[in-house]
């Protein structure tokens, strides 16, 4: 289950670096460069767009390594454009593609805690499902809900990408 479901993440960030295309042409067809974006917020009290991709990315990354125990790379938060955000979610799809199911042995019952957490902890089954997953999901949706309020001609097919599906018969 884990090892699908991080192919699902890797599936929707890459979804997110076409986003990012779609970004920079919406830039081009009107004039703009497409890196003001990047400091733009759904409301006053939420994260600009860079803080919300870094954290898709995050989420991401380190939900498998504490479900796996392996190191996740350590990334300075420092990205100011586009391209560097392109990079960041570039190089946590590298990092997952490292990771087999068998790192994944295990998993449900890891004891998984967080410094803000302030010594409390989970099962890795009770933190994947309670809190990894609807965190990532949360961030994505600004991402694209960022981008959207802001003209880019991105819809529901480009949220979710293509779906495996097959003919009846």
């Amino acid at each position: 289950m884990y090892f699908k479901t991080f192919g699902q993440m890797k599936k929707q960030l890459g979804q997110l670096d076409k986003w990012f295309d779609a970004l920079v042409a919406h830039g081009q067809a009107k004039s703009f460069d497409p890196n003001v974006l990047v400091g733009f917020r759904l409301a006053p009290d939420q994260f600009p767009f860079a803080r919300q991709v870094q954290l898709t990315c995050d989420t991401a990354k380190l939900a498998a390594a504490r479900l796996t125990g392996k190191e996740a790379p350590v990334q300075a938060d420092t990205e100011q454009t586009i391209d560097e955000l392109r990079a960041r979610v570039k190089s946590v799809v590298a990092w997952l593609d490292t990771l087999a199911e068998k790192d994944f042995d295990g998993a449900a019952t890891r004891s998984i805690t967080q410094p803000r957490w302030e010594g409390k902890t989970m099962t890795g089954a009770d933190y994947f499902v309670e809190h990894a997953l609807p965190n990532f999901f949360f961030h994505l949706a600004h991402v694209y809900a960022i981008l959207r309020h802001n003209g880019v001609t991105i819809g529901k097919r480009d949220y979710l990408g293509k779906l495996t599906q097959t003919l009846p018969g």
